[in-house]
């Protein structure tokens, strides 16, 4: 990597996206080519960057969200949103007029592919403690990628899952999809959130306040992404391939 050309913004950015995906702010950045200008004119790829966005950026495995920021004047399509320390980078391209600094933008994430992509972080939490319960509480997960078409997560294990063991997971998270959980959220201090029970990830840095996030009583994790609001919602979990990355 070049840490030169990475883009460094010192503005912060909040996110508004757990109740809507869809906002006003303020455009605080705009980057094209990794350098800073007042003015998007033509049809250049760039970053914009928001003082408040209901955009996700990616994170903790989960896909950045996708959508449009629009004014009166000016129209820019995001197709994937980033983290530049604090800030919120909107990356993407201008289809029509002309942004600004300081421009107060409508932000339109994508629902239907931020829906999908919810509903397949919520089942890596199930998938997460199913495979607990079948194989071991050695079982940790190390990482995972979840995107709207569907999700990988990577795990640690002794050796390779059998087709039974496969088929327990899988039957077991269909059955918790079934109950249909009450997806929950609660902000508290990170002590607390052990006290509760909540997996953390080993490696993973948390701020003094974590989101904990629960599926009934099944499970618990710390987890900053967006998800279903019942487990019901997922539908079903299908398997359809695993193996050693090792």
């Amino acid at each position: 990597t070049d840490y030169n050309a990475v883009i460094k913004i010192e503005s912060d950015s909040a996110f508004t996206g757990y109740g809507e995906t869809e906002g006003r702010g303020l455009i605080t950045d705009i980057f094209v080519d990794g350098l800073a200008t007042d003015t998007l004119a033509n049809a250049d790829e760039a970053v914009i960057v928001l003082d408040q966005t209901p955009f996700y950026a990616e994170s903790g495995g989960q896909s950045g969200d996708a959508g449009f920021l629009m004014t009166d004047a000016g129209k820019f399509e995001v197709i994937d949103t980033q983290k530049f320390g604090a800030a919120i980078g909107h990356r993407g391209k201008l289809v029509d007029g002309v942004l600004t600094v300081g421009d107060s933008v409508e932000a339109k994430v994508n629902a239907e592919r931020r829906q999908a992509i919810a509903l397949n972080h919520s089942a890596t939490h199930l998938l997460h403690e199913a495979l607990r319960i079948v194989l071991g509480d050695h079982v940790q997960q190390k990482g995972s990628l979840v995107r709207a078409e569907g999700l990988r997560f990577d795990f640690s294990h002794l050796e390779a899952v059998k087709p039974e063991e496969l088929r327990t997971v899988e039957a077991l998270v269909n059955e918790q999809i079934r109950r249909n959980h009450d997806v929950s959220t609660e902000l508290m201090d990170i002590e607390s959130a052990k006290a509760k029970g909540a997996m953390a990830l080993f490696g993973e840095k948390y701020d003094e306040q974590v989101r904990v996030l629960s599926m009934g009583d099944f499970s618990i994790e710390l987890c900053g992404g967006t998800h279903a609001n019942r487990t019901g919602d997922i539908g079903m979990l299908k398997i359809t391939s695993e193996g050693g990355i090792a």
